[in-house]
């Protein structure tokens, strides 16, 4: 299972409508299947926005390789009234919003 972090900055009282646009679209696209997203998880920190992928594969490349899908498109869209870069200064791509992972442990099995 590969993770991945999205950081970014959010409005205060936006969650119900970020949930409703993630929501509509797990349920409803082909998007988190082409993806390998295999969970989704968003947390709110104040106006600090943070999304959880688990997938398939590592999923910089997966959404790198598919974000000109028409579904990813829309999704970033319709989060644009609500979501924004957390460093607007060095932000280009989606990558640049993914948190870097620098310490991991797991209870053995």
């Amino acid at each position: 299972m590969h993770r991945s972090l999205i950081v970014a900055r959010m409005l205060p009282d936006a969650a119900p409508d970020i949930a409703e646009v993630f929501g509509r679209s797990d349920r409803e696209s082909d998007l988190p299947r082409t993806i390998g997203v295999r969970a989704r998880s968003l947390f709110q920190f104040g106006a600090v926005y943070l999304h959880l992928v688990e997938g398939d594969e590592p999923v910089e490349a997966a959404v790198t390789r598919n974000r000109k899908h028409p579904e990813f498109r829309r999704i970033s869209a319709e989060l644009g009234p609500f979501v924004s870069a957390y460093d607007p200064g060095t932000w280009r791509e989606p990558k640049d919003a993914m948190a870097r992972e620098f310490y991991r442990w797991e209870r053995d099995a």
